[in-house]
């Protein structure tokens, strides 16, 4: 009899730790995910991975691409979809949310929050877009663009992490 009581305290105290453990690498994972979102949002490299979009009038699209929004130092490297109205556009549609730009009226600020709040202006060959891009400390983001020849149209996504970006 004792041997199962003892048997029954250690499987409980091994599950105990182990629970514990996980908790531990948990926690240790959501500060180094923190960390390096502030670092690459801070060094004006990032890119955001995009996995739905809303355009002002319509629904909800998931989409499967890979699309994407890449800031590097003082550019932007736009691969977006559209869905939306557009009121006046060159003769074949022009190049829509793809394009690579200078950056300007760059301004990056952290709400109370520790949220990264980053607007800036680009122009790209038929228009000029003002991008307002939200970006968490887990790593999701919103991006919300208002351009001055399409309706406005918001994307989600998260920000990509890996090694080397």
């Amino acid at each position: 009899m004792k041997n199962k009581q003892l048997l029954f305290v250690l499987v409980v105290g091994l599950v105990v730790l182990g629970g514990c453990a996980t908790t531990q690498s948990g926690k240790e994972s959501k500060e180094l995910t923190e960390t390096r979102v502030k670092e690459s949002v801070d060094n004006r490299a990032f890119r955001i991975s995009v996995d739905r979009v809303v355009p002002m009038s319509g629904r909800s699209r998931n989409v499967t691409s890979n699309y994407s929004l890449t800031v590097r130092n003082d550019s932007v490297f736009s691969y977006l979809p559209y869905f939306g109205q557009a009121y006046s556009l060159p003769y074949g549609g022009g190049v829509g949310m793809t394009f690579d730009a200078p950056l300007t009226e760059y301004n990056l600020r952290y709400d109370k929050k520790n949220n990264a709040e980053i607007t800036f202006r680009t122009r790209s060959a038929d228009d000029t877009h003002t991008f307002r891009i939200q970006i968490y400390p887990n790593a999701s983001a919103t991006i919300q663009v208002t351009s001055i020849n399409r309706q406005g149209i918001t994307y989600y996504g998260t920000v990509d992490l890996k090694e080397g970006e």
